[in-house]
């Protein structure tokens, strides 16, 4: 049974509060989910701001509309540095996402780290191959498009997109 690692980064234009305030707001994950996961979270979180402790839960809907309960929590805040979840019931047998922002002259560098792993041996193993690595790439691929959009573009970036 593999892990499998995800490394995006992307610079975005704009000052470290508001970016930092963006991305560590859970109702702001729909925003930069695609629109056919039919993603929601649907706990009551507690304060304007992420903290350790924080349980997050979400309807998603990845495979064939079939809706499926996710809860991750947030294990590690470094306040607009870094923060990090873990899924502790949902589709995955492991999910560690690691979320670094660092400023950069013109705005922040944002990297996400993805540890994960898919239930059942060798047949998550085939899962990820024909299934679960093309919706991931997916869904990091739809969020630099729409990150883009709502900060604007960061002239020359290319999408640093790596799977291992």
């Amino acid at each position: 049974m593999a892990v499998y690692r995800i490394k995006a980064v992307q610079k975005i234009p704009g000052d470290m509060e508001t970016i930092w305030r963006f991305f560590s707001q859970p109702e702001n994950l729909a925003t930069i989910t695609p629109a056919h996961f039919n993603f929601r979270v649907t706990s009551q979180y507690h304060g304007d701001t992420i903290y350790p402790g924080q349980i997050i839960e979400y309807k998603v809907s990845p495979v064939a509309g079939i809706p499926l309960y996710w809860m991750t929590e947030i294990t590690q805040v470094i306040p607009q540095q870094l923060f990090v979840d873990e899924q502790r019931y949902g589709p995955y047998s492991m999910w560690h996402h690691q979320h670094h922002f660092v400023p950069v002259t013109g705005g922040v560098e944002m990297t996400d780290i993805v540890h994960y792993k898919i239930p059942y041996w060798f047949i998550g193993d085939i899962a990820n191959s024909l299934l679960v690595s093309a919706q991931l790439r997916n869904v990091f691929t739809y969020r630099y498009k729409k990150v883009e959009e709502l900060f604007g573009k960061w002239e020359g970036q290319q999408m640093q997109l790596m799977f291992s």
